[in-house]
């Protein structure tokens, strides 16, 4: 999967309005996220980040991504916990202790079913927390309801 945003041109100073930000390291899952959003007809722009890193680059624009605008964030952004270089509750932290993107929703979207993961990214501010359903069909309906919500019902406060 390409890190461009699904669907743009690939000039690195075009910035479209991002509805989904989706930071997820497998490419299966990432493709199979990206599908059952699209299947669901929401139609947004959607963003895939493949590690910790490069997620934190993104979101605090640094790096290859130096050019962006803060101002242009997601309405949600869908993290995985296990990623390469940076783990997804670093992430999640920097995130929510800075506030210029302490407001974005974050859902964890994982397999770790631990315990301690889901407090942990409680306790630094996640806003939902999901299994990711072993099942494909039960998968599929999960991460469209989810994008129903987090972009078509969520009200996010305008600053």
């Amino acid at each position: 999967m390409s890190d461009q945003p699904i669907d743009q041109p690939t000039d690195p100073y075009f910035e479209q309005a991002l509805s989904i930000v989706l930071v997820e390291d497998n490419a299966t899952d990432a493709e199979l996220t990206i599908r059952a959003l699209r299947r669901s007809r929401i139609g947004n722009n959607i963003k895939l980040l493949e590690d910790g890193a490069e997620a934190l680059d993104f979101f605090f624009c640094r790096g290859e991504y130096a050019h962006r605008s803060m101002t242009n964030q997601p309405k949600v952004i869908l993290l995985d916990l296990k990623l390469p270089r940076i783990s997804g509750l670093e992430v999640l932290r920097q995130l929510k202790s800075d506030p210029r993107t302490q407001m974005i929703p974050v859902v964890v979207l994982t397999s770790s079913a631990e315990d301690q993961d889901m407090i942990e990214s409680y306790q630094l501010g996640v806003n939902s927390y999901i299994v990711k359903p072993v099942d494909f069909e039960q998968f599929n309906q999960a991460v469209q309801q989810l994008g129903f919500y987090w972009i078509l019902f969520n009200q996010l406060p305008v600053l």
